[in-house]
């Protein structure tokens, strides 16, 4: 109540940043004639200007950062933690200097950007369009409607960031838009001096798939003219890069996998704009992007626990939680099971192996149905994406799941995984110092957005207002009755010449509905899953008189649906049917005939080819049905289901009544619907049969407060599914960031020697200190046994008095300094003689690089894996009245330090045992893997319970379990068996 009072009084936020923001925009404007009359040439000339201000602006802060980099680097591994802070507050330094001379520069910018988009595209930039562009540069999200130009409104912070010569980012949900977003703007980039790229899915790394914006440059591809193919370091080292969340998530993860700095591609990541931001960061938050490689062969367990669930029948032998999405044996299922497998007791410790193939075996045949949540296409099985219906290609769901899939189809089981890096959307684009995001639907999940990122959502303004029809939902008792009324409805629209738009929620029901609307001789399109290719075509001609389209969700499509069709795209199309060579039409005449045409004007001044005949013609015709489908209302929606999220619903709904057009929407539901059936459709049940509504649907802004109020609960069960899975991953993400800085220090280091001798330092002082400790009365053999390890009696490392005194006369060395400084002595000269041997420092410091990196890399495996092990079944802790999460983050830090010892134990040995050898080259053998995304997918899962390798033994300094009364470190840790890689 207060809330709306003081908006009504004082103005709602968004107006509030509006207004604010409103003195910028007029800025701007104001210096449009100014900018409008300078040549291309002396636009160029301004960016390097700028480039040149924001480099002297930041100086004093860059060489704060630089000497901050060099002190930490001086400190060597593992031992900068204040060195880390001052370098972490200088970086932050830096980027506040930066955007302080961004702010001045702004209005110039932007202006300048606006009229290259004028020359080059004959577009200008409304003034809302403006205000969405500063939004996006203060680091917020921009809510800007469908056809409002999100595209445009990018390139405005794009240029400005890029002025700093880190690097900006453009985040897109598919490989699609990115490269349509270069092809687009790239023009602009061009025109301004700004190098633009984009990097696209090119299955397992390496340099494919990757383009760079050349205006000179002429390809096959008549829709990318001007973009030439170029190395991925090139694409991510031009002044703006597009991509996908997901390639931007596997370059990190593969940069941070690198045995040398050539391997490396990205730059630091400095300032990303994400489209569709609510798709990505929310969306696809609980899905981690996960680089793996093949751990072992398949299971046959998958086969025949497939074979036996088959057997079982719902509420006798399982029940199905659908609000929860979990299903579990009942008494009679379980002695089933345990009769099928001739055992006595199925949840015997025994037979704690086979409780993770039984539960995937249930949740692949109850839970996971073919053709909606995935498909079977060329004998594989492929994940379809909930949220906007693609296929999710080369993605797998985890912890076996997919392979109990494919079991249950019949299929090939792939072979079973082992992690080797992974992070979440969440922390990766937490990364970024500066993040910003737009998309058409926000405003649902603000509160998610800026508790999570620190992002505030804007509502930009629409340039036009929004003249759209929403008409109240419809609901009948039986989906047979839904689609019989969804199917009439349609046929009436189309037959008066309307443009339809259908939305699904799988491809499914999408070919139900298709064969329900040949039967009833309706031709339509159909865009799901297994015919994406089509996908723009599709969209950009749904608008055309009569046209009927089917898809499957629309999030992060990212092409308008334009009344009376595409002109361009049909004009295209009439020009390759009458073989046109369309690549021998200059991109700039194009362009401008098709500018001239929407002003209205001859477009013969910009060609006399005779393709421009063609193009007017198409024009004239497109505008025509434009007008036709104008009088008939505009685009019709129709939601043949609701779903589980708000945003997703809005987005079907704002594909109509673009740009002030008109237009209408309604969503036609029934009872057997899985939202109604998981959330409030008794009470609409018992309104109907109370009433004898049989046939009848009810449509009752009652109906929609049940829904929406359904959507919510939805909603809030997946925001903190989301946010557990966030405190989890907090964890592996800070042990991650020490792990990845610490292979960043060796592979930065010019000498690699002194890192080297850290390491082996940090271990020979710290079981020093251990041996003294254990006092008088400790047998000198047990304490010098770590020592032993290293420095054996027959060992040619260390001279051999060294090696008496460590034998036979401890007692003479009345200080540990005194030990320490004999043995550091000895590290020494077994370094400098290994260097002497290898007669080439270049060599010897690649040869020290690959084993420091390849141990961290072996152990960092080792170490997720262990992670993943108890995350599985850390849920038990709760029945002891044990937080999971507490007790999570505890053992975590307690493998993290046996790992960080394992590390300095490993490297040492192994740099103290190696033998060089010269040879005439060294080729550096980089890691093989296999790139794989894992969902762990919606809802709660069982979880079995799971034997963890070195989850629970205590810390070092912790009373060893044996009861000895010694620390652990002193008794069993050395002790302990090494597990299996």
């Amino acid at each position: 109540m207060l809330r709306r009072f003081y908006n009504k009084v004082f103005g709602s936020p968004d107006e509030r940043v509006i207004q604010k923001h409103g003195r910028l925009v007029e800025e701007i404007n104001g210096l449009e004639p100014e900018v409008s009359r300078q040549p291309d040439a002396d636009l160029r000339g301004r960016t390097d200007a700028f480039r040149v201000l924001v480099k002297e602006r930041t100086e004093a802060a860059r060489e704060g950062l630089a000497e901050a980099d060099r002190r930490l680097a001086d400190a060597g591994l593992g031992r900068g933690g204040a060195v880390q802070q001052r370098q972490r507050q200088a970086r932050q330094q830096l980027y506040d200097a930066e955007h302080a001379v961004l702010d001045e520069l702004l209005p110039e910018a932007f202006a300048m950007v606006r009229e290259a988009c004028r020359r080059t595209l004959g577009k200008r930039h409304y003034d809302v369009q403006l205000l969405g562009g500063i939004v996006l540069h203060q680091g917020s999200i921009a809510e800007m409607k469908t056809g409002e130009g999100k595209t445009f409104v990018a390139a405005l912070p794009l240029y400005l960031h890029a002025l700093t010569g880190r690097g900006a980012h453009l985040v897109t949900p598919n490989d699609y838009l990115s490269k349509v977003g270069l092809q687009l703007m790239g023009p602009i980039y061009h025109l301004l001096g700004a190098s633009a790229a984009v990097i696209q899915n090119q299955g397992g790394g390496g340099e494919a798939g990757s383009f760079i914006f050349d205006p000179d440059f002429r390809t096959s591809d008549d829709r990318y003219l001007s973009l030439r193919p170029c190395s991925r370091r090139e694409a991510y080292a031009a002044d703006i890069t597009y991509g996908t969340n997901n390639e931007f998530g596997f370059d990190y993860l593969r940069d941070n996998m690198a045995r040398g700095s050539d391997g490396k591609v990205q730059r630091e990541l400095h300032y990303a704009i994400v489209d569709e931001v609510d798709n990505i960061l929310i969306d696809e938050a609980r899905t981690p992007l996960i680089i793996s490689g093949v751990a072992r062969d398949s299971s046959s367990h998958y086969q025949r626990f497939a074979s036996l669930v088959r057997q079982l029948q719902a509420e006798r032998d399982y029940t199905v939680a659908e609000k929860e999405r979990t299903v579990t044996l009942t008494e009679t299922g379980i002695e089933r099971m345990e009769t099928a497998l001739g055992i006595d007791n199925l949840y015997g410790s025994e037979h704690a192996e086979m409780l993770p193939y039984l539960d995937n075996a249930l949740r692949a045949s109850v839970l996971y149905r073919k053709d909606v949540e995935y498909l079977v296409r060329d004998r594989e099985v492929v994940i379809v994406d909930e949220f906007t219906g693609r296929m999710m290609e080369g993605r797998r769901f985890s912890e076996g799941l997919h392979q109990a899939i494919e079991a249950k189809e019949g299929v090939t089981v792939q072979r079973e995984s082992m992690t080797l890096a992974s992070i979440t959307f969440q922390n990766l684009f937490r990364m970024y110092p500066r993040l910003a995001g737009m998309t058409g639907t926000a405003k649902t999940e603000e509160e998610e957005l800026r508790g999570i990122y620190d992002l505030d959502v804007v509502a930009i303004p629409t340039h036009k207002p929004v003249i759209r029809d929403d008409r109240p939902d419809v609901v009948y008792k039986t989906k047979d009755l839904k689609f019989r009324q969804v199917v009439a409805e349609i046929k009436a629209e189309h037959e008066a010449g309307r443009p339809v738009l259908v939305g699904t929620v799988a491809v499914e029901t999408s070919e139900q509905l298709s064969r329900q609307l040949r039967r009833a001789r309706v031709p339509h399109e159909v865009l799901n899953a297994k015919n994406h290719e089509r996908e723009a075509t599709i969209i950009a001609q749904a608008g055309r008189r009569g046209a009927v389209t089917i898809a499957t969700n629309m999030a992060g499509r990212g092409v308008d649906i334009l009344l009376g069709g595409n002109p361009e795209g049909l004009a295209r199309d009439q020009l390759r049917r009458q073989k046109v060579d369309l690549l021998s039409i200059p991109q700039g005449e194009w362009t401008r005939a098709l500018d001239l045409l929407d002003r209205g004007e001859d477009p013969h001044t910009a060609s006399d080819g005779e393709w421009v005949d063609t193009v007017a013609e198409v024009h004239r015709q497109v505008e025509q049905e434009q007008q036709e489908v104008l009088s008939l209302g505009g685009l019709h929606v129709v939601g043949t289901e609701r779903h589980e999220s708000r945003r997703i619903d809005n987005q079907l709904r704002g594909r109509s009544g673009r740009l002030g057009d008109p237009g209408s929407s309604r969503f036609y539901l029934s009872l057997e619907d899985d939202l109604l059936l998981r959330f409030g459709g008794e009470r609409v049940s018992r309104i109907m049969d109370r009433f004898k509504m049989e046939d009848a649907p009810i449509e009752a802004g009652m109906i929609d407060r049940v829904i929406e109020n359904a959507q919510v609960k939805v909603e809030g069960f997946y925001f903190d599914s989301r946010k557990n899975v966030l405190q989890y991953d907090e964890v592996v993400n800070e042990q991650r960031t020490a792990i990845y800085e610490q292979r960043q220090l060796i592979l930065g280091a010019a000498d690699r020697v002194p890192i080297a001798r850290a390491m082996i330092a940090d271990l020979v002082s710290d079981q020093i200190a251990d041996a003294f400790e254990l006092g008088e009365e400790e047998d000198a053999d047990e304490a010098l046994r770590p020592l032993r390890a290293f420095f054996p009696p027959d060992s040619t490392r260390l001279p051999v008095p060294l090696l008496e005194v460590l034998e036979e006369e401890r007692e003479a060395l009345r200080t540990e300094s005194e030990m320490e400084t004999i043995l550091l002595g000895g590290i020494d000269d077994a370094l400098a003689a290994k260097r002497e041997q290898c007669n080439n420092d270049d060599l010897f410091g690649q040869v020290l690089g690959d084993v420091m990196l390849g141990t961290i890399d072996s152990l960092w495996t080792r170490h997720l894996t262990d992670l993943d092990h108890l995350r599985e079944g850390i849920g038990l802790r709760a029945v002891g009245q044990i937080q999971p999460i507490v007790a999570y983050k505890q053992e975590a830090f307690n493998m993290y330090s046996l790992l960080q010892t394992d590390i300095l134990e490993q490297t040492a040995r192994t740099l103290l045992a190696l033998q060089l050898q010269v040879a005439q080259t060294m080729v550096r053998r980089q890691p093989a893997f296999d790139r794989v995304h894992l969902n762990r997918q919606n809802g709660a899962q069982a979880t079995p319970p799971v034997q963890r390798r070195r989850s629970a033994q205590p810390g070092r300094n912790d009373p060893c379990p044996c009861g000895s009364g010694r620390k652990f470190k002193h008794c069993h840790m050395r002790k302990r068996p090494v597990p299996a890689s």
